[in-house]
Formats: structure tokens, C-alpha cells, sequence
């Protein structure tokens, strides 16, 4: 699996070509604060395209990359006064000078938009801003299409253990589900999955819950060539070839309620909660 962006790799793309002939920088940055994306963000909320449009810089013209290809500021403003947000929340990932007059930001957004939709959508963005005597204009941004899942900021949480025993795991889970009347979800994957980290950290939103209370959940590690754990991949009926993650459900004497086959979960990064939800509500127990 590829991350949507690579965030480093990213943002080192932003400074690469910037004018050499930049004004002294100004006094140092909060590590989690600068007053020019501040504005961005006001001007993202006010739905002003010609606020937006005046924070770019004119000469060179400023580099924007969209998924799409390459963009212009004006689209670009049109394209996040257009997703109609009544709340922003930043979570910064880098912000940085790495050269005099130079700053870079990287970062993810939470955007909840206005009624009707009221829908919230996350996005992941690198700017890079140039001095210009005492203003900061944008002169290079890169950013991601909208997900309507949160992104991992990165894949360093170890949501497969290497040591674990996924056989004993899964003895212990159908025990407990037994006695809770519960059934067992079995989430094939591997920590070097990003899609993996994007089912994670839905399964642990406040919505999910009830849902995913009504399951004991055991995480099936694929190893780093996808063949560890292949006997349980087998006896479950998860092709590992159509990707992971993959999940199968499991009643609390083993016997198998259904398995996904065809991929379904594999691009986690681009589905909604509403698809998530809808399957961990379908095969809870009383169901089938």
C-alpha cells in the first residue's frame, strides 16, 4: 500500500525551486503556530476566493498540485470555499524554516461542513510560504483529495505485533465472545499497511462503538511478505491476493459467518463510515 502522501517527501517538493532572493526571516515560529495560516483558515471559513486568492504570490507564479494535476490559485480557492466549512481543525506536522524567508507547513484538516450535509471530510496539505518583505505569500501548495475518514499521520503504531500468536489470540476471543454472546472479527493486515491504520482508527471512533462492541476483535498479522498467518488466511476463506485489509466474521465455536473476497476493505482510505458501519451492523450477532 502507498500513503496518500508522503509527508516529508512532500514538503521537501515545495521548497525546490523557491526564489534563492528571499528577505530576512522574521523572528522565530511557534512550533504549532503561524499567523499566516491563520489567515488561510479564516479565509477558508469566511468563503472569501478573494481572500484566499490574495495570499498567494504573483511573480513567479505560485506551484499548486492537486490529485487532479496542477491547479492555479483561483481553482484552488474555489475549491475549499467550496466545501462550505463551518469548522477547521488543523493538526499541524511540520512547521519549519528550513531557509531564511522560507516557511513550511504541513498539515491535516478536519473540515465539517455546513447544513445540509453537515458531512465531515479530511484532508492533507503541505504549503510552503515565502517572505516577501513583510508578507508571507504562498508560493507552493500540495494537497490531497478529500477522505471522509480521518488519515493516519503515519503507520508507527503497532497495531500487528510481530510476537503475537494469532492462533492463541483467536482461541481466547471465541472463549470471551462465547460468554459475552458476542461474534469474533478477524482484521487481516500488516502495520507496513496504511489502509490497515485508516481501519483502525475508524473502528476506534465514538460512533463505532456499539458496533464494534458487538465483536471481539483480533488482529491477523500478514507478516512483511503476506504469507505469514496464510493457514488462518485459508481457514477463513480471506484471499490475501485481493489485498488487506480483509476481515472475516466468526461465530464463538469458530465457524464462519462470511469473509470478505473480493478487496472490499482494501482502499479503506477512500470509503465512508456509513460502508464500515454497514457491514459491522450487518454480521453482528442476531442478524444472521
Amino acid at each position: 500500500m502507498k500513503s496518500v502522501i508522503r509527508f516529508a517527501a512532500a514538503a521537501a517538493l515545495l521548497i525546490i525551486g523557491l526564489c534563492s532572493c528571499c528577505a530576512a526571516v522574521l523572528a522565530a515560529q511557534s512550533a504549532m503556530t503561524f499567523a499566516p495560516l491563520e489567515q488561510w483558515k479564516a479565509a477558508v471559513l469566511s468563503g472569501d476566493v478573494k481572500a484566499l486568492n490574495a495570499l498567494y504570490r504573483l511573480t513567479p507564479a505560485p506551484e499548486v498540485a492537486t490529485p487532479g494535476g496542477p491547479s492555479d490559485p483561483e481553482a484552488e480557492s474555489k475549491f475549499w470555499t467550496g466545501l462550505r466549512a463551518s469548522n477547521l481543525r488543523i493538526d499541524v506536522i511540520r512547521n519549519d524554516s528550513p531557509k531564511p524567508g522560507i516557511q513550511v507547513v504541513v498539515f491535516q484538516v478536519e473540515v465539517q461542513a455546513m447544513a445540509p450535509s453537515q458531512e465531515t471530510l479530511y484532508l492533507t496539505e503541505a504549503q510552503a510560504w515565502q517572505q516577501d518583505e513583510d508578507q508571507w505569500r504562498l508560493a507552493m501548495v500540495k494537497r490531497t483529495d478529500p477522505a471522509h475518514l480521518k488519515q493516519p499521520l503515519d503507520t508507527k503504531k503497532n497495531i500487528y505485533p510481530p510476537d503475537a500468536d494469532a492462533h492463541a489470540e483467536i482461541k481466547e476471543a471465541e472463549e470471551r465472545a462465547a460468554k459475552e454472546h458476542k461474534r469474533v472479527l478477524l482484521v487481516f493486515g500488516a502495520n507496513w499497511c496504511y489502509d490497515c491504520h485508516v481501519l483502525d482508527l475508524a473502528f476506534q471512533r465514538p460512533d463505532f462503538l456499539p458496533a464494534i462492541g458487538s465483536y471481539e476483535v483480533v488482529h491477523v498479522d500478514i507478516g512483511t511478505d503476506g504469507k505469514k498467518n496464510a493457514d488462518l488466511a485459508k481457514q477463513f476463506d480471506i484471499p490475501l491476493n485481493k489485498g488487506v485489509p480483509a476481515l472475516a466474521v466468526a461465530e464463538s465455536n469458530g465457524r464462519l459467518v462470511v469473509s470478505q473476497k473480493n478487496g472490499e476493505f482494501e482502499n479503506a482510505r477512500a470509503m465512508t463510515p456509513d460502508a464500515l458501519l454497514a457491514f459491522l451492523n450487518k454480521w453482528k450477532i442476531g442478524t444472521h
